[in-house]
């Protein structure tokens, strides 16, 4: 008796065994195939994306692009079906709330802004609401301006300027210890305004990356659309006389292997009257610069050569 109840102990305890290590070795099978989907997913994101980072029409990209998010935000959803996930995308809020013993909370309400930037831009993609008011693509990096709004930034009226720089180059570094993305990309602007005679009246220059600059947001979301670069220009209001505007947007990037590349964005558009100071304000910061004939005004330039 005890001899047949040993070996009913064994072969149970064997079919435990083998019941707890095959879960085990399903369980990392699924989860290499959960994350050999999303890899497929990301290459397939990538072969399409080339297109709509180069379609040179902007009416043409503008339809494209909402179709492009369509497709990818449901691969997104369908593999979060078949292998879960948090379908609120916010699992960096979570993991700030373990850290938050080691983070003041000022730092705590910075990431937090930074993630809500980027959870908004997210939630446009998904819901096939984004619709930019310019967008223009050179030497295979796209620029998007998002929208284009007065708001306040501190106490002072600005024209705000949210933007998207698609296919920035970039680079994961990993020294075995931490990865890290780090990503190039440098930006400049110029904007000339014209008056109505197409006279030059004034000219903004800032060099610099745009504020609340995010190079790498799927940091926040890891679903995030893969490279892309997130910021913001905030812009003083323009002096009453101003009727055109030449906005133009450089941006500088450097690939892991040494190349670069440099493109210019140039939106060209009649100047908002939300976006101008009432007559008589005064233009802050305006210097006087002294310009050839020809640059402030051709047309009397043209005259005065014929004369």
């Amino acid at each position: 008796m005890k001899g047949s109840l040993g070996f009913v102990i064994l072969i149970v305890g064997i079919l435990a065994g083998s019941y707890f290590a095959y879960r085990k070795y399903n369980d990392k099978a699924v989860e290499l195939e959960k994350v050999s989907n999303l890899d497929r997913i990301q290459r397939d994101y990538l072969e399409r994306v080339s297109w709509i980072r180069s379609n040179p029409d902007m009416k043409a990209y503008k339809d494209e692009v909402g179709t492009f998010f369509r497709w990818y935000f449901k691969e997104i959803n369908e593999h979060q079906n078949r292998f879960g996930g948090n379908k609120e995308f916010d699992d960096y809020l979570k993991e700030l709330e373990t850290r938050s013993d080691r983070l003041n909370d000022n730092a705590i309400a910075e990431r937090k802004k930074v993630y809500e930037t980027v959870k908004a831009m997210f939630d446009a993609f998904r819901q096939n609401r984004y619709d930019p008011v310019f967008s223009a693509t050179d030497d295979g990096m796209r620029f998007d301006i998002v929208s284009a709004d007065v708001k306040m930034v501190g106490n002072e009226p600005k024209i705000h300027l949210p933007i998207i720089l698609w296919g920035a180059q970039r680079e994961l570094r990993d020294d075995g210890k931490m990865k890290r993305m780090v990503t190039s990309a440098s930006f400049s602007m110029t904007w000339r305004l014209f008056d109505a005679k197409g006279k030059l009246l004034g000219e903004m220059t800032a060099t610099g990356d745009p504020s609340n600059k995010i190079d790498y947001p799927e940091r926040y979301i890891a679903e995030f659309p893969p490279q892309m670069v997130l910021g913001e220009y905030d812009i003083d209001l323009l002096p009453a006389e101003v009727a055109r505007i030449e906005a133009e947007f450089a941006v500088t990037s450097r690939s892991p292997s040494g190349g670069e590349a440099h493109a210019t964005y140039t939106w060209k558009l009649d100047a908002p009257s939300e976006w101008k100071l009432k007559e008589g304000e005064q233009w802050k910061g305006a210097q006087e610069d002294v310009r050839p004939l020809e640059e402030i005004d051709p047309a009397a330039a043209a005259k005065a050569a014929h004369q």
